[in-house]
């Protein structure tokens, strides 16, 4: 199962690499737009906050139902497209890259998902079906942590290659 660093720090790489390499206006991805999405890449998770908080007036919400569906992700295609016709494209590209984040965190959840295979329910509450595909189901945290790992550090290598960071420093 990813943990919550994998989700944003893959977010953020992918948006960069996007912009680094693909985007033909770099304008529109600064790193407040990176931000953004790597915040989205955790947005699925809010139910685990939100659930504590409902816990103390009786209501449960269960993890990986309507926050883990296509629809919360697919959501904010609408106001991004919306937004891109009237011509507003940085904000639209916000939308766009938080839909990515979302669904990048979907599909992690839905490709890793170990906590006991349940999987998650990508049609709730349409469908109580839950998916989940359980690769790597036999690996301990301790190997999604050395994962997490190599992810920064490689990104970090990448930034330095590109960006020269260490300039920064």
């Amino acid at each position: 199962m990813p943990f919550a660093v994998t989700h944003v720090l893959l977010t953020i790489i992918l948006v960069d690499i996007y912009r680094d390499y693909f985007a033909k206006h770099k304008k529109y991805f600064s790193l407040h737009t990176i931000f953004i999405a790597g915040f989205a890449g955790l947005l699925p998770d809010i139910d685990i906050p939100l659930n504590w908080f409902l816990n103390l007036i009786g209501v449960e919400l269960i993890h990986r139902t309507i926050t883990h569906t296509l629809l919360f992700g697919l959501i904010f295609l609408i106001p991004a497209f919306i937004l891109w016709h009237y011509k507003k494209h940085k904000t639209a590209i916000y939308f766009f890259v938080t839909c990515f984040g979302i669904l990048l965190h979907i599909f992690l959840d839905y490709s890793f998902i170990s906590d006991g295979g349940i999987g998650i329910m990508l049609l709730y509450p349409f469908s109580n079906a839950a998916y989940g595909l359980n690769l790597l189901q036999n690996v301990s945290y301790n190997f999604f942590a050395a994962i997490d790992a190599i992810i920064l550090l490689a990104w970090l290598w990448h930034e330095e290659i590109k960006h020269k960071i260490s300039d920064f420093i």
